[in-house]
């Protein structure tokens, strides 16, 4: 039984987790990457079971916000009667988009909560990451190109392989995967678009995959510390989503891609000099 002083800690810690895992979830800049990093400054021992099922529990917040702001466009394109090509589906390409990741994901789950949540690789992976979006985008961004509909099942597959790449804490899924689009022919928006399409199965997979892991996680008092992280995380991520889409309409991910080599060089020094 925590005490009060410890309880109210941890709903204080639950809440700036829930912000930053709102505010970076959907931003190219690595959400985990962001929890794994402040963690230790908030006085959370990462390798406590409820931490560990928090930081993937949250991701399911986050993914309500993207369910509820795409609701209506989205529930059209899922309920539009298949044709006689059934590829040309958006569940289709979901499905085909997600497979990539979902496999690695369950080869790779115990590696990764095990070796990769270290301030290290988070940090090699923002600088790295900074460097290829910044490359990518002014390589193949362009203005016009197929919609989700238009897309095809090659384009969704491999924008779920990039996903892959997003394991490694401090990469970023939504990075990845937007570049991947953007590699692939898909103008901005609609890359961002089905990039958050992707995240709906993925990340809600892992959730509870996490979940399931630490059962005790949703268990007594740690149920109301992992509600607060959820509902705040959905909150806010449902302005970030809101704002990222009008944003990235017209205007380069730039700044994005200087914030992460900022970070990750900042985080490396602090690593190199502890």
């Amino acid at each position: 039984m925590r005490s009060r002083s410890s309880r109210v800690g941890d709903i204080f810690r639950s809440v700036m987790l829930g912000i930053i895992e709102g505010l970076t979830e959907f931003l190219p800049i690595s959400s985990t990457g962001h929890m794994v990093l402040a963690m230790p400054w908030l006085g959370i021992d990462p390798e406590e079971p409820l931490w560990k099922a928090f930081l993937y529990f949250v991701q399911i917040g986050a993914i309500l916000a993207v369910v509820i702001y795409f609701g209506r466009s989205l529930m059209r394109q899922l309920l539009m009667r298949p044709t006689r090509e059934l590829g040309r589906h958006v569940a289709t390409k979901v499905v085909v988009g997600v497979f990539p990741g979902a496999v690695a994901g369950l080869l790779l789950d115990d590696l990764m909560e095990s070796y990769l949540e270290w301030e290290l690789p988070v940090a090699i992976a923002l600088i790295v990451g900074g460097v290829a979006m910044w490359w990518i985008e002014k390589k193949y961004r362009k203005a016009a190109g197929p919609t989700i509909e238009e897309m095809s099942l090659r384009q969704a597959f491999l924008i779920g392989a990039c996903q892959c790449i997003a394991i490694i804490p401090g990469t970023s899924r939504s990075m990845a995967t937007i570049m991947g689009g953007l590699m692939v022919g898909l103008p901005a928006a609609t890359a961002a678009q089905f990039s958050f399409y992707l995240a709906i199965p993925t990340l809600l997979g892992a959730g509870v995959l996490r979940v399931a892991k630490h059962p005790e996680s949703l268990r007594g008092e740690n149920l109301s510390i992992m509600l607060v992280g959820f509902f705040v995380s959905f909150l806010v991520a449902w302005i970030a989503v809101a704002g990222f889409m009008r944003y990235i309409q017209a205007r380069s991910l730039a700044p994005f891609a200087l914030y992460r080599i900022l970070l990750g060089s900042v985080v490396l020094i602090y690593w190199l000099t502890r």
